[in-house]
C-alpha cells in the first residue's frame, strides 16, 4: 500500500550518513537544509516502521490463534492499531506547504464601511494578538495608521514562533487560512437608531521572508522619504523619517512611518517588501502548477469573503468550509483554534483526495 515510502526510508538513511560527516557542517546553510529534510522524514519513517511491524505481528498472532483462541482478541487489537497507523501515515504523506515553518507578516486593512470598518480592523487585530498570546507566539506591530474614532485604517504585525518548532507547525501553517475579506454584521457605535450594518476588513497574510529567500537588487529600488502623519512622539511628525520603497520591476510598494529614525523605517519597509515579493513568487509558482493544485480546498483564496462575524447572533461562519459556531465573543478574545482547524482539516482532506 505504501510502497513509495521505501524511497523516503532510503533518503532518510542517506541523510543520516551525510549528517554524521563533520565536513558537511562546514557549510552551515547546506547543513540546515539537510537537517530540516531529515526532521521532516523522521516521523514518516518511524510510523512506517511501526506500520510494517504491526503487520508482521498480526500474521504471527493469527498463526497462534489457529491453535489457541485466546490470541483472537490480540489479533483484533493489533488490527485496530494497524488501521490507526495507516491513517496516521496517510496524513504524514500529504504534500506539505514548504512555507509552513515560516513566521508571517499579517496586514489588516479597513474596507467598506468607513469608521466602523476601521473599528472592526482593530477588533481583528486584537483577536490575532490574543490568539498569538494563547499559543505562545511573539508579536510586533511594524506599522499602523489609526483612525479618528479608534481602530485602524491599516496595520501590519509580525507574528513569530518561539524556540524550536516541529516541522510544518510554524505560524504560517496556521495563519495562512486567515487571508481574505472578513465581514462583520453589527450595530455600529456611530448608529443612533440601532440598525445592523455590514462592513468589511481585508486580511493579508504573507510568510516572512529571510534575506536568503528573496534577492533584491538595490538598483531596482526607489526610496522616497516623507514626513510621518498621525499620532507619534517627539520627532516622528517633525522630520522626514517615514520611508516608502518601490520595487521598480514589480511595482510592489512598502512603507513604514512608525519608527523614530529614517533608518529604522527603511529596515521595516524592506522587511515588508521582502515578504510581499516572496508571496508574489510563490503565487506565480502556484499558477504555473495550477493543474496539480486545482483540486485543493479554497481555503487560501484571498479574493472572496471568507468569514462573517455576526454580533446579534454571537455567530461566526467560515464560508469556505461550512464552519459555524455561536461563540463569537470567545473567538474575538483569541479562541481561534476550532475555526482554523476546520480549514486545516478541509485542506488536508482535499490534498489526500488529490493524492
Amino acid at each position: 500500500m505504501f510502497e513509495a515510502v521505501e524511497e523516503l526510508v532510503a533518503e532518510h538513511a542517506d541523510l543520516e550518513k551525510k549528517l554524521a560527516d563533520p565536513s558537511v557542517h562546514a557549510d552551515q546553510a547546506n547543513a540546515r537544509k539537510l537537517n530540516k529534510r531529515y526532521a521532516e522524514l523522521t516521523p514518516i519513517v518511524a510510523t512506517y516502521r511501526s506500520w510494517k511491524q504491526t503487520g508482521d505481528d498480526i500474521e504471527t498472532a493469527r498463526e497462534f490463534a489457529a491453535d489457541d483462541p485466546d490470541f483472537a482478541a490480540e489479533v483484533k487489537e493489533l488490527e485496530k492499531q494497524r488501521e490507526e497507523l495507516t491513517e496516521k501515515l496517510r496524513l504524514l504523506l500529504v504534500p506539505r506547504d514548504p512555507s509552513d515553518d515560516k513566521d508571517v507578516i499579517l496586514e489588516i486593512k479597513a474596507g467598506a464601511g468607513g469608521d466602523e470598518s476601521a473599528l472592526f480592523a482593530g477588533d481583528l487585530l486584537r483577536m490575532y494578538l490574543r490568539y498569538a498570546e494563547r499559543v505562545g507566539w511573539k508579536t510586533e506591530i511594524i506599522d499602523a495608521t489609526e483612525s479618528e474614532l479608534g481602530g485602524y485604517k491599516d496595520v501590519q504585525v509580525a507574528v513569530k514562533a518561539r524556540g524550536q518548532i516541529e516541522p510544518g507547525q510554524g505560524v504560517w501553517a496556521r495563519l495562512k487560512y486567515e487571508g481574505g475579506v472578513h465581514r462583520v454584521q453589527r450595530v455600529p457605535a456611530t448608529e443612533s437608531q440601532g440598525r445592523i450594518h455590514t462592513s468589511a476588513a481585508g486580511v493579508l497574510v504573507t510568510p516572512e521572508a529571510e534575506e536568503v529567500d528573496v534577492e533584491i537588487n538595490p538598483n531596482d529600488l526607489r526610496i522616497d522619504v516623507y514626513r510621518s502623519s498621525g499620532p507619534g512622539g517627539q520627532s516622528v511628525n517633525t522630520t522626514d523619517s517615514a520611508v516608502r520603497i518601490t520595487h521598480i520591476p514589480t511595482g510592489v510598494v512598502a512603507s513604514c512611518q512608525n519608527e523614530k529614525s529614517q533608518l529604522q523605517n527603511k529596515e521595516q519597509a524592506l522587511r515588508i517588501l521582502r515578504s510581499r515579493l516572496l508571496a508574489m513568487a510563490q503565487e506565480e509558482a502556484e499558477r504555473e502548477a495550477a493543474d496539480a493544485r486545482r483540486s485543493q480546498v479554497r481555503t487560501v483564496d484571498r479574493s472572496e469573503k471568507i468569514r462573517t462575524y455576526n454580533f446579534p447572533e454571537n455567530r461566526i461562519s467560515d464560508h469556505r468550509v461550512g464552519f459555524k459556531a455561536y461563540n463569537l465573543d470567545q473567538v474575538l478574545d483569541g479562541d481561534l483554534d476550532a475555526v482554523i482547524q476546520a480549514c486545516v482539516d478541509a485542506d488536508s482532506a482535499a490534498k489526500l483526495a488529490a493524492a
